[in-house]
């Protein structure tokens, strides 16, 4: 009998694991474990009892079982990782779809808003001022892009009639004074978003945005308290009040040429790189007080015709003063005193 149930269960393992191959794996499964049961039972009837015999080859069919179990479970589980890995894949193309969707929009509103800035009506150009400063908080990648803009937009030709007045008689036509005032609105929302855009000093990891102001015209333009990377406003048209006090200027900042016919507050400064004022003209007050210039500056063939004050100021490299004319009051940066000509020259 034992030989019997030998080759009952050897035949039956083997029909078990050719039906595994190519069928079944459950009819395989049962086969290979009665296969075990029949051999592992015949394989210890002649040295133990029946019941001890049965007891193991129940153990031999419980193992395959069991065998077979974790093989399902970690089948199941490959499965399930396939899946997941499947949705994590279909995930990521919808997060690229609309993202390459919100890019888009953000485009075409960028260019909308772009295209409306040049409209006849300075409702419309105030709005698509408005709108490319929501482009840039909403997406911050296009910050730079949209204060190129506005810094654009400042840049274009404008009368002011201070201006017009200061020429006298080099006046080529009269100004329409409510004309005037009614794109200088546009342009005072356009400063006022400038500043609105740019990082204030003291905002941890604040980018460093460059500001082009060449040949702009400003009247109450406000930076105070921001951080600027390269500033370039050579050429400007200053009026009333313009403060860049307390400003952190990371890259060089250029005022060569610039005219201010109000005051110009530029005290508490930060300069990082170096700082040019170079034939800078101002008729009204300019403060420097407690500047700190860490790069080259220069102020020659500069024209000081009103208060400036340079209290305090510091230069970490030489600063140069050539043919720089004070015919205002004057406050001295520490270690200069002014000539009766009205230059400065270092303390004896």
């Amino acid at each position: 009998m034992a030989v019997t149930l030998l080759i009952i269960g050897a035949v039956a393992i083997t029909g078990g694991i050719v039906v595994f191959a190519v069928a079944s794996r459950l009819v395989a499964t049962m086969l290979v474990a009665f296969g075990a049961l029949t051999a592992v039972t015949g394989w210890l009837l002649p040295a133990a009892s029946r019941a001890d015999a049965l007891k193991t080859g129940g153990l031999a069919a419980g193992a395959v079982v069991a065998l077979y179990a974790l093989w399902l479970n970690d089948r199941r589980r490959r499965v399930d990782e396939e899946r997941q890995l499947l949705e994590h894949d279909r995930q990521e193309l919808e997060n690229a779809r609309a993202a390459h969707e919100r890019e888009r929009a953000a485009d075409d509103r960028f260019l909308r808003a772009v295209e409306m800035l040049g409209h006849d009506t300075d409702q419309v150009r105030v709005g698509a001022l408005h709108a490319l400063a929501g482009v840039a908080r909403a997406r911050p990648s296009y910050t730079q892009d949209v204060l190129d803009v506005i810094c654009s937009y400042l840049r274009r030709p404008f009368e002011h009639p201070e201006y017009v007045e200061s020429r006298g008689a080099t006046a080529t036509r009269d100004l329409d004074a409510a004309e005037a005032d009614r794109w200088r609105v546009v342009r005072l929302t356009a400063q006022r978003l400038l500043a609105d855009l740019l990082p204030k000093v003291g905002t941890p990891d604040a980018p460093a945005y460059d500001l082009d102001l060449t040949g702009a015209t400003l009247e109450y333009c406000d930076l105070s308290y921001r951080v600027i990377g390269k500033l370039s406003a050579r050429s400007l048209k200053l009026y009333q009040s313009n403060s860049f006090h307390h400003c952190e200027l990371r890259g060089p900042a250029w005022f060569t040429a610039t005219q201010s016919w109000g005051n110009l507050w530029l005290h508490h400064m930060e300069c990082h790189d170096l700082a040019w004022f170079k034939e800078i003209h101002t008729h009204a007050r300019v403060s420097y007080e407690d500047t700190h210039f860490h790069g080259r500056v220069a102020f020659a063939d500069a024209r000081f015709a009103g208060s400036t004050s340079f209290e305090n100021a510091t230069f970490d490299e030489p600063v140069e003063f050539a043919r720089t004319e004070f015919t205002g009051p004057l406050t001295p940066p520490p270690g200069w005193e002014q000539t009766p000509s009205g230059r400065l020259v270092r303390t004896p």
